[in-house]
């Protein structure tokens, strides 16, 4: 795909916008990300830190997390956005989330300068853990 869709186009520029709102003082480093359901819906959000660090978290997890609070559960595409030389990637435990709450989503990793790539949840966490693996011997 050489051009984005205007789906993801619009999806882009939500996670741009809720990059501008990320809390981000320890790490200096402002992640946004925004989800769009199968019904249509955007939800955003961005990283949010704070003085005790594994209260912080991502913005793919805000975002994920607003969708199934508002009782969304398709979804359906998941992108990210940071001021990185490469577009950005999940941090593992974002991944790990991805996998289980948008297995089948398109993702779409991008930086600021407009550099961007399109992957699967599979590519992103191969052999990821499932519930399924909760019950096994």
């Amino acid at each position: 795909m050489s051009e984005l869709t205007p789906e993801l186009t619009e999806l882009l520029a939500a996670a741009a916008a809720a990059r501008e709102r990320a809390y981000c003082p320890y790490s200096r480093f402002a992640v946004g990300a925004a989800v769009r359901t199968a019904s249509g819906m955007l939800f955003s959000g961005c990283n949010i830190e704070n003085a005790a660090y594994p209260s912080a978290i991502c913005a793919e997890r805000v975002a994920l997390f607003g969708a199934y609070a508002a009782g969304e559960r398709a979804i359906v595409a998941l992108a990210v956005i940071a001021d990185t030389p490469e577009p950005v990637s999940p941090c593992g435990g974002c991944r790990q989330v991805i996998f289980e709450l948008a297995p089948r989503a398109v993702v779409l990793l991008a930086n600021l300068q407009g550099a961007w790539r399109i992957v699967s949840v599979e590519e992103l966490l191969p052999a990821g853990f499932t519930f399924d693996r909760l019950s096994e011997p």
